[in-house]
């Protein structure tokens, strides 16, 4: 059973005509978009797509959906993306496809966000997967020491050649191994005042409803009141 392709579908009923809809990143959101694709071609859907990737624009145009920057649009009626960790209270972490600051960008002017996942990703509170933060090359080297002495437990993603991996916006990405985030609420507040930190991964009393893959009970919705 593909649990993110089950999800991936089931999220896709929630877009209407009309809707301008924000199309995440990643392997689940991937079945997401390849279902709008279908329903545009098959049942004549009008809708405007806003990427939040590169990877998901190519895919998207591949599929004829229509799409528009976000500085094209006024808002989002809907974006559907993924996250890695999703805690007991709904908070998320995301950004391990490197998408991060574009997906956060679409989020923040969506009227409804809906995150889809397998039943892996819930977890009792964020910190498993690494956070991921975004930062600009030049002074990269000083926040990695500010992390470091901080005891963040920081590594720079690299690519498989051993460079440096950069976002869609040719930044770097700092991965954090905190292990357990006690407060996400108050770490997000001390990383938005870093100079040079461009974005991280918290994504914060955002999400209005959640779509888990469960292996024994199938596809379970969740919706949470903001």
């Amino acid at each position: 059973m593909n649990l993110k392709k089950l999800v991936g579908i089931e999220s896709a009923n929630y877009i209407k005509d009309g809707m301008i809809v924000g199309l995440g990143t990643g392997s689940t959101a991937y079945y997401m978009v390849e279902e709008l694709g279908r329903r545009v071609k098959e049942e004549g859907l009008s809708i405007t797509g806003v990427t939040t990737s590169k990877a998901t624009e190519v895919q998207a145009l591949a599929l004829d959906i229509p799409l528009k920057s976000i500085d094209e649009v006024d808002y989002v009626d809907l974006t559907i993306d993924g996250a890695d960790e999703i805690s007991e209270d709904y908070q998320g972490t995301k950004g391990g496809g490197a998408a991060l600051l574009f997906e956060k960008i679409v989020g923040t002017y969506s009227k409804e966000i809906i995150w889809i996942v397998d039943e892996s990703k819930m977890v009792k509170h964020l910190g498993a997967f690494p956070l991921p933060i975004e930062v600009i090359p030049y002074g990269s080297a000083q926040l990695f020491k500010l992390f470091n002495e901080n005891k963040l437990n920081p590594t720079l993603r690299l690519t498989d050649d051993g460079n440096p991996l950069l976002t869609d916006s040719k930044n770097y990405i700092i991965d954090l191994h905190l292990e357990k985030i006690e407060n996400p609420i108050e770490l997000a507040a001390w990383l938005d005042t870093q100079v040079g930190v461009v974005e991280h991964g918290l994504f914060l009393n955002m999400v209005n409803r959640v779509i888990i893959g469960t292996q024994h009970e199938g596809v379970k919705t969740v919706d949470i009141s903001r």
